[in-house]
């Protein structure tokens, strides 16, 4: 006589495949509620690779949500959340990131080109080798914020606050710093060509073999910075405060120094 195979899975097991396939029917109608925009709060979800050019998200909650290598070209994120979201590779260009809470959530990897984070929260976010060229970061908050490799050119800090923040290797040519607090930061060997620091404190900076060649440095504070190998070459340095520097090597060719005269 025939007898049907028990299951050798247990009670438990059973409740928890039913328990997940539930969960994982529940994200998915959280998913297609939020791409229809009947629902802002789409935490945890996966929007891997989705294209959202150019989609108004404002106000939407995606802390945990996963975003890599999804398109938001031109997408608005106006006062969203974004807390230990995983935007890693994912395209940002021109974004509006404005008022942004993006407390350490990925962005390594992303293209946020001429992106919008004006007061963004960007504390202990991870944006390694992230594309910031010509984005807006005005009053924008990197605490023990990452970095490392970022493509940073004409971008706008202004207002920005800087803390502990992690800029090895960084891209900053044409950048502006004016009137930010750089004090005892670790900026060896970063490229500032052209960039603006006028009224910035870079009190104990270390700026070893960094480029400052065409740097805006007026009314800037260097006291106790290390200049060692650094190459001023045209920057402008009139009013600077350059007390007890450290400048083996340094280059000062054409540029303006503190007295207001230019260098031979």
């Amino acid at each position: 006589m025939w007898f049907p195979r028990r299951s050798r899975a247990g009670p438990g097991l059973l409740i928890a495949a039913a328990l997940a396939t539930a969960a994982s029917s529940a994200c998915a109608a959280g998913v297609d509620a939020f791409l229809a925009g009947t629902n802002r709060d789409c935490t945890g979800c996966d929007l891997s690779g989705r294209d959202l050019r150019g989609r108004e998200l404002k106000l939407s909650t995606l802390n945990n949500a996963t975003l890599k290598q999804a398109n938001l070209t031109d997408a608005s994120l106006f006062r969203g959340t974004l807390d230990h979201a995983d935007l890693g590779g994912a395209t940002l260009v021109r974004a509006n990131l404005n008022l942004v809470d993006a407390k350490w959530a990925d962005f390594s990897g992303a293209d946020l080109t001429d992106a919008l984070l004006y007061e963004a929260d960007l504390s202990r976010a991870n944006l390694a080798k992230a594309n910031l060229s010509g984005a807006r970061l005005g009053r924008a908050r990197l605490i023990a914020t990452n970095l490392q490799g970022a493509k940073l050119t004409g971008a706008d800090f202004r207002d920005a606050r800087l803390t502990d923040v992690v800029l090895t290797g960084a891209d900053m040519r044409g950048v502006t710093l004016n009137g930010l607090s750089l004090r005892g930061m670790d900026l060896h060997g970063i490229d500032f060509t052209m960039g603006n620091m006028v009224g910035t404190d870079l009190t104990g900076a270390n700026l070893r073999g960094a480029i400052l060649a065409g740097v805006n440095l007026l009314q800037a504070n260097l006291h106790g910075a290390d200049l060692t190998g650094a190459d001023f070459e045209g920057a402008n340095l009139n009013e600077a405060i350059m007390s007890d520097v450290r400048s083996d090597g340094a280059k000062f060719d054409a540029a303006i120094m503190p007295d207001g005269h230019r260098a031979k």
